[in-house]
C-alpha cells in the first residue's frame, strides 16, 4: 500500500508524510530533556539525538553533559534500545584537534556499537566541516563573507584543511554518512531541499549533505508545528527533518511546555512516517529519479535561497 507522493516519493505503509527530530545536544542533561524524549517515545515519534562522547577539557557556557558521565551514559543506551538513533555533535563540547576527533569518533563506536550516520556541526568547534563560509560558492559565499566581514566575526572552521590541527575530513569522509548544513524556516524540509541526501565533488570528504526545518529553541519550534503547518506537511505529502535543542525551553520546572504536548500529539495522530533522521535519508536514495551527485546550479540557487531568509531574519 502506497502514501502520497512528494515529488515522486512513496512513505511506506500508507503514512502520508515524513517528520522527524535532530536534537542537538547544546545544554543538555537528563533533567532537562528527558521527559520530551519520554513523552515523544510513548507517542511513537522516534527521533535523532546528538551527543558528545568526552567531556570538555574547557567547558563552554552553554554546557551540557557527555558520554563520559555514567548516569548520562546509561540513559542515552537506553534511548537507544527504544529505537532514538544517537548521532554525533563533535567530539566535544569545544574545538578538538585531529587526535580528539579520532578519539571520540572510538569512543562514540565503543558505547554505541556503531560508527555515526548522522553528524551536525557545533558553532564554535573550529574542526567544522566546509562550515561557515565554506558551505556556500559562487556570488552566495562573497556575500556572507562580506556579511560577516562587517561585523567582524570569525567564520573559520578547519575540518576539511589539511595541514591544519584539526584537520579530520578523511575520517568524516568513512566515518560518517549524513551531515546537516542549511536550515529553513519552512516545515516541508524535502520541498527547500529536493535533492536531499546529496553528495558534492567540490566538498569530497562529506559522503552526503541534508537540510532541517528550523525549530532550534521552543518557541521557534511551536511556530514550525503549527497546526496550519502541519496541516500542509499532511497535504503535501512531505518530509520534515526538524531541527532543535531540547534542552532550551521544552521543559520547565520539570513539565512539558503543554503547547508542546498539544501540538506533538495532534500531529502523531495524523499518520506520518515518525523515523529516525537516517532511516529517513535512507529511504530517499531508494526513490526513483534520485541520484547521488548535485546538480551545481540547483544548489548554487538553494543557497541563495538559504541566505536571502537568513538576511531578513537577521541570523547569518
Amino acid at each position: 500500500m502506497s502514501g502520497p507522493r512528494s515529488e515522486g516519493v512513496v512513505w511506506p505503509d500508507g503514512e502520508r508524510f515524513a517528520f522527524t527530530i535532530i536534537d542537538d545536544t547544546d545544554g543538555c542533561t537528563i533533567g532537562n530533556v528527558a521527559p520530551v524524549y519520554d513523552f515523544l517515545l510513548d507517542l511513537g515519534i522516534v527521533t535523532t539525538k546528538t551527543v558528545w562522547p568526552l567531556a570538555a577539557r574547557n567547558p563552554r557556557p552553554e554546557g551540557g553533559q557527555s558520554l563520559e558521565e555514567p548516569d548520562y551514559r546509561d540513559w542515552v543506551l537506553r534511548l537507544q534500545a527504544r529505537g532514538v538513533e544517537i548521532a554525533s555533535h563533535g567530539a566535544a563540547n569545544e574545538t578538538s584537534e585531529r587526535e580528539r576527533t579520532l578519539l571520540g569518533l572510538d569512543r562514540f563506536r565503543e558505547i554505541i556499537g556503531h560508527d555515526p550516520r548522522v553528524y551536525t556541526i557545533h558553532v564554535g568547534q573550529r574542526e567544522g566541516t566546509y562550515w561557515g563560509r565554506d558551505r556556500l560558492d559562487g556570488a552566495a559565499r562573497a556575500a556572507y563573507c562580506l556579511i560577516h566581514g562587517a561585523r567582524g566575526t570569525n567564520d573559520c572552521y578547519h575540518g576539511h584543511l589539511n595541514g591544519t590541527p584539526e584537520f579530520w575530513g578523511d575520517l568524516c569522509a568513512t566515518r560518517v554518512t549524513y551531515v546537516r548544513s542549511l536550515v529553513f524556516r519552512d516545515i516541508d524540509t524535502r520541498r527547500q531541499d529536493p535533492m536531499m541526501p546529496y553528495h558534492d565533488p567540490r566538498r569530497p570528504f562529506v559522503p552526503f549533505w541534508f537540510s532541517a526545518s528550523e525549530g532550534a529553541r521552543a518557541p521557534s519550534f511551536l511556530r514550525l508545528l503549527s497546526e496550519r503547518n502541519q496541516d500542509r506537511l499532511v497535504a503535501t505529502g512531505g518530509a520534515c527533518i526538524a531541527y532543535t535543542h531540547f534542552a532550551y525551553g521544552f521543559v520547565e520546572h520539570g513539565r512539558l511546555d503543554p503547547e508542546f504536548t498539544r501540538l506533538m500529539k495532534r500531529l502523531a495522530g495524523l499518520r506520518g512516517w515518525f523515523v529516525p533522521v537516517s532511516t529517513l535519508l535512507d529511504h530517499l536514495r531508494t526513490q526513483p529519479g534520485w541520484t547521488p551527485v548535485v546538480d551545481p546550479r540547483r544548489l548554487a540557487r538553494m543557497q541563495w535561497k538559504w541566505l536571502l531568509s537568513k538576511l531578513r531574519t537577521g541570523t547569518t
